[in-house]
């Protein structure tokens, strides 16, 4: 399995959202839930219509974890679950394919590799840059890597930084700026 990395530039997700958004509105919905809550792609996957339909919250017990998680659904996200749930069964998966299949892993990946890709993007991505996408603008907004920590499910601060590219990233600015 490759490292990939977290989109850090916001031009850039907001391409990669316009890209997903022509294919379908599944697409740039799945991507919205991992930048913007930063679930795993097994737990988005795993989400069906009554998880979100008509909710304020998510709940879920992760698959990797097995750790109970509750969060709100944000501004962005609850006009996305209304227009895409409106005509579908409750018990239903929430992300489907053409068939009638839940959708797979293997699928997500190639869907968001391949938009990045088109978007001009450089690095290695894959379903997982969504998760790090989170974790990498949650930490440059709010600064606080014990919360993140706590949200992420990780067991210290430096697995977070390190997760999320924080520790390179300073790493490198600290060489860049060490001249004698």
């Amino acid at each position: 399995m490759s490292i990939v990395e977290p989109i850090r530039n916001v031009k850039d997700i907001k391409k990669v959202e316009e890209i997903l958004e022509k294919q379908s509105l599944r697409n740039l919905l799945f991507f919205t839930i991992g930048t913007n809550c930063g679930l795993r792609i097994s737990d988005i996957l795993a989400l069906n219509v009554k998880d979100v339909k008509n909710k304020n919250f998510i709940q879920i017990v992760e698959k990797k974890t097995g750790k109970f998680k509750k969060f709100p659904i944000n501004s962005k996200l609850k006009p996305m679950f209304e227009e895409y749930t409106k005509d579908k069964d409750l018990n239903s998966p929430l992300f489907i394919t053409k068939f009638g299949n839940r959708l797979a892993r293997v699928a997500a990946y190639y869907i968001i590799r391949n938009a990045c890709e088109q978007a001009g993007l450089e690095d290695k991505f894959g379903t997982h840059t969504m998760r790090k996408t989170f974790g990498y603008h949650h930490y440059k907004k709010f600064k606080d890597i014990v919360m993140l920590q706590k949200i992420l499910n990780h067991s210290s601060p430096e697995t977070t930084l390190r997760y999320i590219g924080i520790e390179q990233e300073q790493i490198n600015k600290s060489y860049t700026n060490f001249v004698i």
